[in-house]
């Protein structure tokens, strides 16, 4: 584990790790939920020796991540996410940057490269595209796809609030089991991460998220032109690798090949074997070649 390093940004003051040469290129791993910075443990140091910077923050609500303003309403809908990292990369001086993700932090890297393509040099997004039309909501899925979703209409009832806030570990350390089914992880592992859903914010936004998305919670005006934008989900023109696992339960594969088209002619999708939503923790070799092969 890294020092962690802060910076402030114009709404939050992000704590980030550092990794690598600082006058490397940089590249930015942004995590999902429920997880937070340690996902990327296995991943930071190969592209370190490769000579790059590596950046990983904790997004809002995680860990050490704080708002500025304690009026500031705790939101995280898709577009602060997307913000907060571009707002980071200005914060650091950072004029382009690798970037990968997944869950939150793929939906983040993806938003990023559609608002500010000059900004990334290259995505590796694991799940595949993963932007959302919050504006008008997609009608219900099967109902194998609604069932793996149980949280999320959880989530948005006052009992899974409340839930949230009282059983916080047990209900992510279910989702770790659920979504990486063959994972087989330790209590020490699942602890060092989950202190950080500790941060004071984590229900708010968490809580937030899952209603904002089915429109069951207001946006924050001052991001609507944003959600606009994204609404039509715009296609990525970056350089891109479309990375999922096999096994991902909540994420299954089928999505990110149905949406190739979303993507640069040519992008590649790499189906791997073995592993499920958490990849990052799951198989870091995949997404380090990933990288290296799309920012090459």
């Amino acid at each position: 584990m890294s020092e962690i390093v802060r910076v402030r940004t114009p709404t939050l003051e992000i704590g980030y790790e550092a990794h690598g040469d600082a006058g490397g290129v940089p590249i930015v791993l942004l995590h999902g939920f429920p997880d937070d910075a340690r996902a990327w443990d296995d991943v930071a140091p190969p592209l370190a020796a490769a000579g790059y910077r590596v950046l990983v923050p904790y997004l809002r609500g995680y860990g050490p991540t704080r708002f500025l303003n304690p009026e500031e309403p705790r939101m995280a809908q898709q577009a602060a996410i997307g913000q907060d990292l571009l707002e980071f990369m200005q914060a650091l001086g950072l004029r382009a940057a690798g970037l990968a993700g997944y869950d939150w932090g793929g939906r983040a890297a993806c938003i990023a490269a559609i608002l500010a393509p000059e900004r990334v040099r290259a995505l590796v997004t694991i799940g595949g595209y993963n932007v959302q039309n919050t504006v008008t909501p997609p009608p219900p899925a099967s109902a194998v796809a609604e069932r793996s979703y149980w949280y999320q209409w959880y989530f948005n009832t006052e009992r899974g609030r409340l839930g949230l806030e009282k059983n916080r570990r047990e209900i992510c350390r279910l989702l770790w089991e659920e979504w990486s089914p063959s994972w087989q992880f330790d209590q020490a592992t699942f602890d060092r991460t989950a202190a950080s859903f500790d941060n004071p914010d984590f229900v708010a936004v968490v809580i937030h998220s899952y209603r904002h998305r089915h429109g069951n919670a207001p946006g924050d005006g001052r991001l609507d032109a944003i959600e606009r934008r994204l609404a039509p989900r715009p296609p990525i023109t970056v350089p891109t690798v479309v990375l999922h696992g096999a096994e991902d339960t909540v994420g299954p594969p089928g999505r990110s090949e149905g949406e190739l088209s979303r993507f640069p002619a040519g992008t590649e999708r790499r189906l791997v074997p073995g592993v499920g939503h958490f990849m990052p923790r799951e198989e870091p070799k995949a997404v380090v070649d990933a990288l290296l092969k799309v920012l090459h």
